[in-house]
């Protein structure tokens, strides 16, 4: 069952988000257990999520006393692919090792074309994603900007095409900085021609050792966004679940996965798996 309600009660998951047409904001939907609200057309009004004390694992859906990587038990933590350190750094894909946690899940999510981009969340950051997450992955980051710039075969080449970039870019967002709207604009054409001449030989032995074609540079031009919110906050307060249960306010604005309240803001995604009431 799928309704939207003032009155819900679930556990949550990460929010889902479009982007909007030309010159509009983008699309929010809060996610709670089967329930959908329209964020969008809560702002400026009152909204109150309170925390019953219960959080259920993601995967298994087995109640759990601590949420691990954002929404797991620790048992699915341990013995899951998608939980490995080799998600937040693809440059240490054991794949090959014969190693990996669950191979069948490893094919379908990690032998596919992933991309690499810079974006403009708090100032010029390179990241990567698989392709079939273009555009989401820029909107759950609160980028303002984005250009994709080269395309890879795998996830592993992912990691260690972003390690060349990490050299001369941040890989960081600053949720400060992004929640304030203090973000200027930039040039991420341009910055994707003076990124690609100083890293050349780099991209070229990535190259020699996986081939031409593994590893290609794509002309696309950027993409900007613009997201829901009437007012930012001059100075960012968090709520934490963890700390206090009752979190409320006037709904003021929604970017990346967070909620600005006129009482501060909170970060919907690591409090995945928690089950709350809203109101």
């Amino acid at each position: 069952m799928s309704v939207e309600s003032t009155s819900l009660r679930g556990c949550l998951s990460k929010m889902s988000v479009e982007p909007g047409d030309a010159g509009e904001s983008a699309r929010y939907t809060l996610r709670v257990g089967d329930h959908r609200l329209d964020l969008n057309a809560r702002l400026g009004q009152s909204l109150s999520l309170s925390w019953t004390g219960a959080i259920a694992c993601t995967h298994c859906g087995r109640a759990t006393r601590k949420s691990f990587a954002q929404g797991y038990c620790y048992p699915c933590f341990k013995r899951l692919a998608q939980c490995d350190t080799c998600i937040m750094k693809p440059e240490l894909c054991h794949y090959h090792q014969g190693t990996c946690r669950e191979p069948e899940w490893g094919e379908r999510h990690c032998f596919q074309p992933h991309v690499v981009y810079l974006a403009n969340s708090s100032g010029l950051k390179v990241g990567i994603t698989r392709g079939t997450q273009v555009p989401t992955r820029w909107l759950d980051q609160g980028a303002v900007q984005a250009l994709p710039i080269i395309e890879v075969a795998t996830r592993q080449q992912s990691g260690l095409v972003e390690v060349l970039f990490k050299d001369e870019v941040s890989d960081r967002t600053n949720w400060r900085v992004m929640l304030r709207g203090e973000t200027d604009e930039l040039d991420l054409a341009a910055e994707r021609e003076r990124l690609l001449a100083r890293l050349t030989d780099g991209l070229g032995r990535l190259r020699e050792r996986f081939g031409e074609e593994a590893i290609r540079v794509i002309d696309e031009t950027p993409r900007r966004f613009d997201y829901p919110v009437l007012e930012y906050p001059t100075k960012v307060v968090s709520h934490n679940f963890d700390k206090q249960p009752d979190v409320s306010g006037t709904l003021m604005g929604v970017k990346g996965q967070y909620l600005m309240l006129d009482t501060g803001v909170i970060n919907l995604r690591k409090f995945t798996g928690y089950e709350v009431a809203v109101i």
